[in-house]
This record gives structure tokens, C-alpha cells and sequence, in this order.
């Protein structure tokens, strides 16, 4: 499921002729600025300057925003039970239970480590390799994540309709690059990562030289996978990790793994032939790991993931010093408090139950079609532009505009609930540990009666109502918009629609265009990994976006730190093609509904404004490198001051003359969607 930074939200006003303000906030721009100069700074310099960050959050901005609106909303539905004991197995009783068991500190500071204690004696009694191997498969079960190899129920890639299973290794907690080549960066990530797992093992018993012993041993069991598996780029690419082979052959290939007993130990379903292995390299590599690890290193293993599984449900020593690593890592000061963590762990753990309440309290059905009305009006845009492409064959065009019409919309909620939670048992005589292993095996018991031997309902949206993000899957071919970021700030009702298409209409059209990024592009319209364009075609298409990954690559995030442009392609198609469709979307309703020029800016400088406006946020240097290393978006700043500059709009838009810093020549820009 392809995560993007991006939240949509409208109401009926983008879509009609009632009364409408041209929004343009003076103050949070910085009017001393070059437009053609520094497009960011111009834009929202005044916000910057007068939203300096808090000291909960290592970044600010829309999304934050809408994160801490989110914790009220959602705590005021859970105060609704908290204070109440209701019957067992109601969902008010799951939810008081759970809130009261996570806010109960006195409790669980009493307990210390005690809840997990019987878990780590098991371990530190193993003596042979055999029952070291079983009591991993039987604590994986319990949500443990003990093995570092494992099976899940997945898509078979060339068949969307067809669920099968999946083969896959586990141990790394970082990706490739920290282990094998890190930066100054990673290298200080490491360190802090190093230095939690000692502080761990020191909090369950072990004196500081054996604390430092084992941590060394489980980290040598990291970082020998770790550097076999995919890199971060290479990791895009699905068919990478397209692998089909039969349960028979996985088990003659991958002999140094008992297949069946992990299989018995998690309960998964038997009457299946064809399996995939993701990364063949790496899974090999957990075999030589568990052949020749002495036993006492791979206990070790065993207990660092106990507690890293279980240190937010234990005392408040664990979650402080989980903090300390978060303050290191992303330059945060201060940890949120209860309260919002107990929003979070319950988010986490009733997401549905709570999406039901979610939708019920804060989107009517009326917010809901207004929606699906505007993203039928960027469709149309997209066609448009399809239509006017000039790079692709009539066979290729015609195929995309299939793509196009055969995406399905997913808006607010989900067509049909899936009422996995039911299984969910929250007893208050037992403490968070206990309650974590329950709802462990209760959601994978979900899972498999959901999608085995089952129709797949491509309407699955894959998260809970209450999400503020937005997704494109491109197995299903659909895009997803849930209920929380349907609101302001990134859909103002009193603006006009200039506004509003240049921050949710750019939204919207960017998860679009991720249906034909350098990754979605190779996905057909049922979400088959299928070709579907023809050589010269996708040589141009490469070629193009070439043009966009080397730009990104030259960009500067922090000091020394530069973006990954391979790495960050398909966000920054999306961004193209966003800008580029709902700027089309634009010009089509100004043909019909002309908007006059308004406190000084055309009705095309507001919609750059109003995209700049999105991405407007502060943000500490160390949650930027941490970004830059781990994630796939650009970041904020960057999203509008790299990606402009290959919008031709943009430049018509603010007379960019070629004496501007941030101008590219024309033909050196990026022209895909």
C-alpha cells in the first residue's frame, strides 16, 4: 500500500456558484521575497516566521494540525466509555477497558517489567537449538516478532483477484543503507538505535558489561540481514520481489527454515500450492543466521524483541526512554502526553470500532458525494491532458485512459466494514501485555477469514476513516481519501475554487497521477503487474522521468544531505502530475465560471499559493535527515521549491524570467502527465 503525505478535503462551495472569498492570508507570506527567487519563502515566509515549532512535534503544518484535532475528536468518543463498565465483548466495553487498563499508570509502574518477565525466563532457560526455534515461532505468534522470517497472506501480482501467500525475512529494524553504507546521519541513528536496545537490556536485569554484550550480539544478527536485503530504491521496484515458487520447493530451496511448524505455530491456512518469496538473498541469510549463531546471541535476539514488542505497555521507564531515542532522533523535546498516547494505542488497536463512532460524529454522507463530484472533475482534467499528450502512441494513450476510468474511489469510508475487531477480547484483570498477545492473534484471525478463499472487494480502503492521509493501491487501482482529512485546513468552504483546486485539487490529482509513476505505471487497469505500453513508449516515459529523479537528486535537504531522486520518484511524479492536472481542472472551470483578479493576485497566483500553503511547516534538522534517509517523499520545502520549477504554469503564472534562481529552461524541464 503506497503511504503519501498528501490530505484532501472539500465541500459543496469548490463546487458551486455560492458566495466565495479569494482567501489570499498577506501575513503568511513574505511579500520582501522573489516569487522567480525562493517560491516557498515567498509564499509562506510570514507562516514560518509566526508558527515556530512546539516542543511535542519535530515538524508543524497542516498535517499536525489536523493530527492534534484528530486526538480531541477521538478522545471525546472514547470518554464516552471511559468512565462507564459495560457488557463484555460490547465495543464500549473494549474501548473503556482499553483506555482505562493504558491511563491506569500506577498500575504499570508498580509492575515494571514484571508482565513480561515470564516471557524472558523461556528464553534464558533454552538450552538446545531445536526448542530455541519452537518457543521463536510460538511467541511470533503472540505478536512478538521473535522469528526473523516468516509467511503472510498476500496478492498474487500478476492476478489481483487471486489472494496466495508470501514468504519474507524480518530482523532489520532500519533500512538497508543504515547497515551497509550509512551516512552521518544513519551513522548517528545507529548510535542512538545501539545505545536504547543497551538501555533495554539493563531495565530487564542484565548488569551494564552484559547488557552491552547482548546488545552487540543482536545487532550483529541486524546487521547481517540488514545488509542483504534491498536497498531503498531497489525496494520500489515489484518486480524485484516477485519470486512464485510452490510450498513443496520453498521448503527443499529454504531447508534451514521449518516452514511447518511456523505455519502451525500462527495458524495459517494449509490448503494452498503457490507461494512468493520476497527478497531470496535475504531469506537465505536468516538460514545462515540461525545455523550459526550460538544460541546465547540468538536468545539475546529473542529478548530485545520481546521488549521492544511490549515497552509502550510496561512502565513509565520504558516509554521515558523510548522518548530519549525519539529526542536523539528526530530533535523533539517533549513527550506527548498521556492522554494523546492512549488516543494513539487505541487508534491503533480499534481503529475500525473507532472509525464507525468517527464517521457517525464527524462525516455526514452529504461531505461524502460532494467529493466523489470533484474527483470525477479531475478525472475529466486528466483526460484531458491525456488527450493533448503528445510523447505516447494512440495504442499506449488509449490504454491509460482505460487505466484512468477504471479507478475506484474510495472516499471517507469503506463501501462494507470488515468487522475483524469482533474477535478482539479486552479483559481488565489482565494487564497490557496479556491484552497486546490477545488482539495479536485476534487480528490475524481477522485477516485470514477476511481475504481467504474470499472474493477480493477492491473497495477495501486499508485504513481506518480517521487516517489523515490519502493512498493510492495500485493492486486494487484505487484511490483513497479517508474521512479525517476531508476538512479544513486543506479545503477552505468560504474560498474560491482557485484556492481550493491548488491544495486539494493538486491532492487529488497527485494520487492520480501514482497510478502512473515509474512504479504504478507498471500495474494495468485491474492492478495485474502486466505491461502495457509499448517499448518506444515506455523508453520516452523513462526517459522523462529521468529528467525529474536526476533534478531532485541535486537538491540539498540539510546541509551535506542531499535528496534521493530514484528513491523519491514516484512522490515527485505524483506532485507533478498533481500540479499539472488540477491546474488543467482549473482553466476548465474558468472557461465556464470566471474568477476576477482579487487583493492584489490573479485567480492562477492563488492557486500556487494556496499549494504552497499545504506544505508550509517548520521542522528540526534532525527529523529532515531522518526523513531524507528513510522516506520516499521529498521534503516540505522541496515539494514546492523543486517541484515548480518544471510546471510551465508556474512560470506564465509569476512572469518567471530566466535571470530568476529558480529557472529552468524550458527544455530541460520534466513533461510527463
Amino acid at each position: 500500500m503506497r503511504k503519501i503525505f498528501f490530505a484532501v478535503t472539500m465541500a459543496l462551495a469548490c463546487l458551486g456558484s455560492t458566495a466565495q472569498k479569494a482567501h489570499v492570508n498577506k501575513a503568511d507570506m513574505d511579500l520582501t521575497a522573489k516569487p522567480g527567487d525562493n517560491f516557498w519563502q515567498y509564499a509562506v515566509g510570514g507562516w514560518l516566521k509566526t508558527h515556530p515549532l512546539d516542543a511535542q512535534h519535530p515538524q508543524n503544518g497542516a498535517f499536525v494540525d489536523l493530527d492534534e484535532q484528530n486526538n480531541d475528536r477521538i478522545n471525546k468518543l472514547i470518554m464516552n466509555y471511559a468512565k462507564k463498565h459495560l457488557e463484555q465483548g460490547t465495543d464500549g466495553q473494549k474501548i473503556g477497558s482499553l483506555y482505562r487498563l493504558y491511563m491506569d499508570t500506577i498500575s504499570r509502574n508498580k509492575m515494571g517489567y514484571q508482565p513480561i518477565l515470564p516471557y524472558l525466563k523461556q528464553v534464558r532457560e533454552l538450552k538446545d537449538r531445536q526448542s530455541l526455534l519452537k518457543l521463536m515461532y510460538d511467541f511470533d505468534a503472540k505478536g512478538f516478532n521473535t522469528t526473523p522470517w516468516g509467511i503472510s497472506i498476500s496478492m498474487n501480482p500478476y492476478n489481483s483477484s487471486e489472494i496466495m501467500m508470501s514468504a519474507g525475512h524480518g530482523g532489520p529494524s532500519l533500512a538497508q543503507e543504515f547497515y551497509a553504507n550509512p551516512n552521518e546521519q544513519q551513522k548517528a541513528v545507529v548510535a542512538a538505535r545501539k545505545a536504547l536496545y543497551k538501555d533495554f537490556f539493563k531495565m530487564v536485569g542484565y548488569s551494564d558489561a552484559e547488557a552491552q554484550k547482548k546488545m552487540e550480539a543482536e545487532w550483529a544478527i541486524e546487521h547481517a540481514i540488514g545488509v542483504k536485503t534491498f536497498d531503498q530504491v531497489k525496494s520500489r521496484d515489484p518486480r524485484a520481489r516477485i519470486h512464485i515458487t510452490t510450498w513443496q520447493e520453498l521448503k527443499k530451496d529454504y531447508k534451514g527454515l521449518d516452514w511447518e511448524a511456523y505455519r502451525a505455530a500462527l495458524k495459517y491456512p494449509t490448503d494452498f500450492e503457490k507461494i512468493n518469496v520476497g527478497q531470496p538473498d535475504a531469506l537465505h541469510e536468516v538460514e545462515r543466521v540461525l545455523a550459526e549463531t550460538s544460541i546465547e546471541d540468538l536468545k539475546s535476539y529473542m529478548e530485545l524483541q520481546i521488549i521492544r514488542s511490549c515497552a509502550g505497555y510496561l512502565s513509565d521507564d520504558f516509554t521515558n526512554r523510548s522518548f530519549e531515542y525519539r529526542k536523539a532522533v528526530y530533535g523533539v523535546k517533549e513527550q506527548q502526553p498521556r492522554w494523546k498516547r492512549a488516543v494513539s494505542f487505541i487508534d491503533n488497536n480499534l481503529g475500525e470500532t473507532i472509525g464507525k463512532l468517527y464517521v457517525k460524529e464527524y462525516f455526514p454522507e452529504s461531505s461524502r458525494q460532494r467529493v466523489i463530484k470533484l474527483i470525477d472533475d479531475l478525472k475529466k482534467a486528466f483526460e484531458d491532458r491525456l488527450n493533448d499528450n503528445t510523447w505516447m502512441s494512440a495504442t499506449t494513450k488509449q490504454k491509460a485512459i482505460e487505466k484512468l476510468h477504471a479507478i475506484y474511489v474510495n472516499v471517507g469510508y469503506p463501501e462494507k466494514w470488515d468487522d475483524q475487531e469482533k474477535y478482539i477480547d479486552i479483559r481488565e484483570d489482565e494487564n497490557m501485555v496479556e491484552n497486546f498477545i490477545r488482539i495479536s492473534a485476534a487480528t490475524r484471525k481477522g485477516m485470514i477469514e477476511k481475504y481467504w478463499n474470499k472474493p477480493i472487494d477492491k473497495h477495501t480502503m486499508g485504513c481506518t476513516p480517521q487516517t489523515i492521509n490519502a493512498f493510492y493501491n495500485p493492486r486494487f487501482n484505487s484511490i483513497n481519501f479517508p474521512a479525517a482529512i476531508l476538512q479544513p485546513p486543506f479545503f477552505d468552504p468560504e474560498a474560491d475554487y482557485a484556492t481550493n483546486y491548488g491544495a486539494i485539487g493538486v491532492v487529488i490529482g497527485h494520487e492520480m497521477s501514482h497510478g502512473f509513476d515509474d512504479k504504478g505505471c507498471q500495474f494495468d487497469k485491474d492492478g495485474n503487474l502486466i505491461n502495457w505500453w509499448t517499448d518506444a513508449d515506455k523508453a520516452n516515459y523513462d526517459k522523462r522521468t529521468e529528467v525529474l529523479a536526476n533534478w531532485f537528486s541535486q537538491q540539498e535537504a540539510v546541509p551535506g544531505l542531499n535528496v534521493n531522486g530514484k528513491k523519491t520518484l514516484g512522490e515527485n511524479i505524483g506532485d507533478n502530475g498533481g500540479i499539472n492536472i488540477a491546474f488543467r481542472a482549473f482553466e476548465n472551470r474558468m472557461k465556464q465560471e470566471p474568477l476576477k483578479d482579487a487583493e492584489g493576485f490573479t485567480p492562477a497566483q492563488r492557486f500556487y499559493l494556496a499549494y504552497a500553503r499545504v506544505w508550509a511547516s517548520n521542522s528540526t534538522p534532525e527529523y529532515v535527515a531522518y526523513a531524507v534517509n528513510t522516506d520516499t517523499h521529498s521534503p516540505h520545502m522541496l515539494r514546492v521549491n523543486a517541484a515548480l520549477p518544471m510546471i510551465d504554469s508556474w512560470y506564465k503564472t509569476f512572469n518567471i524570467k530566466k535571470n530568476c534562481k529558480m529557472f529552468i529552461p524550458s527544455d530541460q524541464r520534466a513533461r510527463i502527465w
